[in-house]
């Protein structure tokens, strides 16, 4: 063996301690490399998938090192966006969201449109982890290089809606993707947080399962720009236009809608594919109509008026939680709550009044 290769062998503890330091600090400027904003940004415009996966890890982060980038992030990738159809399903679990939004992606790809979907997984309340299996349940439409799936974990969100959801819209649509869904966990939780930040809001219903009589609720009813009963084919498929004929009799019962638009109700065979293509037909017609009469333009403005006043609302909670008074007195206070020495109220005006020290 040469000197040379005998060199190469030295052992690391035998290593100068200089140098060990000198490799440490360019690991360390490689780690910082690959979050640099500025580089992830060119990328993610030139529709590089890594890099918008990368950029959604970073503005999902919940390290302080991140938060600042993740907002230049935003802010560089904010006028490329808004250039997209953003569309929100939800349905109870079982209802075939996952195949549905695989079968529609098909049809949007066929057509020529480049289709994201962030679909939210559920998380659990006691292990706080989630399966993020949506990419399983959409094996073909994963496989598409004009498609892009990203399963995020629901967390505390509100509706089953990732936190960051809202932020990996914009970088979607700075990617270059034309129709963005989002898909809910529906598991019974408000839908408002959906409904606030896409175009059209669609509700899957089932058929022969007592699914009808939940048509009726009005909050849900008037959220939804349009009910599909999926599902319908074979035996089901009888019950399922009895379930359409139903569920158009309830919506008789709301007024119309400020968007002029009168929710229409189709049935679909996910799995088949039938009635898929009527749908986004159905899709179309509602942009068209909203984007004449202006309410598509002021369904936006009011939903960055809902992100501002959500973002708020966000940064106080963080705040609250995270000031160091807070925190050394919060499990002390929560402890007299469950012995019954302290009333809620009392503890919490009093955690309250602390942090404002």
């Amino acid at each position: 063996m040469s000197s040379n290769s005998a060199k190469n062998t030295t052992p690391l503890s035998k290593v100068p301690s200089s140098t060990s330091n000198l490799s440490i600090n360019r690991f360390k400027k490689l780690q910082q490399k690959e979050i640099l904003v500025d580089s992830i940004f060119k990328s993610i415009v030139t529709n590089d998938t890594a890099a918008l996966s990368k950029g959604i890890t970073l503005i999902e982060s919940t390290k302080k090192s991140h938060l600042q980038k993740g907002q230049q992030l935003i802010e560089m990738c904010l006028p490329h966006a808004n250039n997209s159809v953003r569309i929100g399903i939800t349905g109870v679990p079982g209802v075939g969201k996952s195949t549905f939004i695989e079968a529609l992606g098909n049809l949007l790809l066929k057509k020529g449109k480049k289709v994201a979907v962030l679909a939210v997984d559920p998380s659990s309340s006691i292990s706080h982890g989630s399966i993020l299996g949506d990419k399983t349940r959409m094996e073909s439409l994963v496989q598409s290089p004009n498609a892009f799936i990203r399963p995020s974990p629901s967390g505390k969100s509100l509706g089953g809606v990732a936190q960051k959801t809202r932020e990996s819209i914009i970088l979607c649509e700075a990617a270059g993707y034309d129709v963005i869904i989002i898909e809910t966990v529906g598991v019974g939780q408000s839908e408002t947080a959906v409904h606030s930040m896409v175009d059209f809001f669609l509700l899957l219903k089932l058929a022969g399962a007592g699914d009808e009589l939940q048509g009726i609720k009005r909050g849900i009813i008037e959220m939804a720009d349009a009910l599909v009963i999926n599902k319908a084919d074979g035996d089901n498929l009888i019950p399922a236009r009895k379930a359409k004929n139903q569920f158009r009799k309830a919506l008789h019962l709301y007024p119309l809608a400020q968007s002029s638009w009168s929710p229409e109700v189709l049935t679909c065979s996910a799995i088949e594919g039938t009635g898929i293509a009527d749908i986004w037909i159905m899709i179309l017609k509602y942009l068209d109509i909203t984007a004449k009469n202006s309410f598509f333009e002021e369904n936006r403005i009011q939903q960055n008026k809902f992100w501002l006043l959500q973002t708020i609302e966000e940064q106080l909670k963080t705040s609250f939680y995270n000031h160091p008074k807070v925190k050394a007195v919060l499990d002390t206070q929560t402890t007299a709550v469950q012995q019954h020495k302290i009333t809620p109220f009392a503890a919490a005006r009093y955690l309250l009044d602390i942090s404002k020290k």
